[in-house]
């Protein structure tokens, strides 16, 4: 029997000025275990259950039947996808990237497309809108794009960053990325927007250089999103006073929250669980850049 195995990263947008446009891959992920059945259907860890869909609504499914509508095929053969997945849903960690860019990538197993990394922005783009978070969760690493639905840029950062600590800061409560769009403004002078793109610039520079004290001082710069979204996220305060205090680079609501994320270099494990320590009222995660992508395994190709 054919087996398909996608693994696909966590993902953090935006960090800080760069909205819309620059991601990260993070190392949690979504695993698919995939084999044919007689119809679709998605087996889901219990906490999972009240959020994701178990049939053709899921948008795993949505997603690999999109892409296989872009090369004229109208049908995909049924699979039983069992799903275990470390991302928090709707906490600002690419939950949706992950089961988009896994539906790509089901598809392309399946189908036997053998797109390139390339082709799998594209379609991803054409899902989700914007490429912050499904650039990475592709490419790995960190990713710098731009997608206006025709034009498509992409860069790769990934020189670097095994020295570098991801300490993710997560509530128990969700913010939905409608809302957090819904406050943003509609416009902005063009002197606030120069000077918004300027930070965005120097955090682009700073990173190409691996200059990672300035990456953190752009990080807390922000003049897109953070001072808008900030009032959704009431801990973002708190969060931000405690990772400064205990010597973060720079800190930044991940996505559009409420996930909140502090950059560390060169710290040791056991001044990490102190600082857990003085967070107990959220899940603190401890991680590192994922440099590698999506990845999967197909027992059929393989025996080809």
């Amino acid at each position: 029997m054919n087996h398909i195995n996608i693994r696909v990263p966590a993902t953090s947008a935006n960090l800080g000025p760069g909205f819309d446009s620059v991601g990260m891959a993070l190392n949690q992920y979504v695993t698919l275990q995939c084999e044919p059945a007689e119809d679709w259907s998605f087996i889901l860890q219990k906490k999972d259950q009240p959020f994701i869909p178990n049939d053709r609504t899921n948008l795993i499914y949505k997603s690999a039947l999109f892409t296989a509508n872009q090369y004229a095929i109208e049908h995909l053969p049924p699979h039983q996808v069992t799903m275990t997945n470390e991302v928090p849903i709707a906490r600002g960690l690419g939950s949706s990237s992950t089961a988009v860019v896994g539906g790509i990538e089901l598809a392309n197993q399946i189908l036997n497309l053998q797109l390139t990394e390339r082709e799998k922005l594209r379609i991803a783009c054409d899902i989700e809108g914007h490429p912050d978070n499904v650039a990475p969760a592709i490419y790995g690493g960190i990713t710098v794009s731009s997608y206006d639905g025709t034009n498509l840029e992409s860069v790769r950062f990934s020189k670097g960053l095994d020295s570098l600590t991801w300490v993710a800061v997560i509530p128990d409560y969700h913010v939905e990325t409608e809302e957090a769009r819904s406050i943003l403004p509609t416009e902005f002078s063009y002197k606030d927007a120069v000077h918004a793109s300027g930070m965005a610039n120097v955090l682009v520079a700073a990173l190409a250089e691996q200059d990672w004290a300035l990456v953190g001082r752009m990080m807390k710069e922000d003049k897109w999103h953070q001072p808008y979204r900030s009032h959704l996220i009431p801990d973002f305060p708190h969060v931000s006073s405690v990772l400064e205090e205990h010597g973060s680079l720079g800190y930044y609501i991940s996505g559009a929250g409420p996930t909140m994320i502090g950059l560390f270099e060169g710290v040791s494990e056991s001044y990490l669980q102190k600082l857990k320590k003085q967070l107990p009222s959220y899940q603190v995660e401890i991680l590192q850049a994922d440099t590698s992508g999506v990845a999967a395994t197909n027992t059929a190709a393989m025996n080809q």
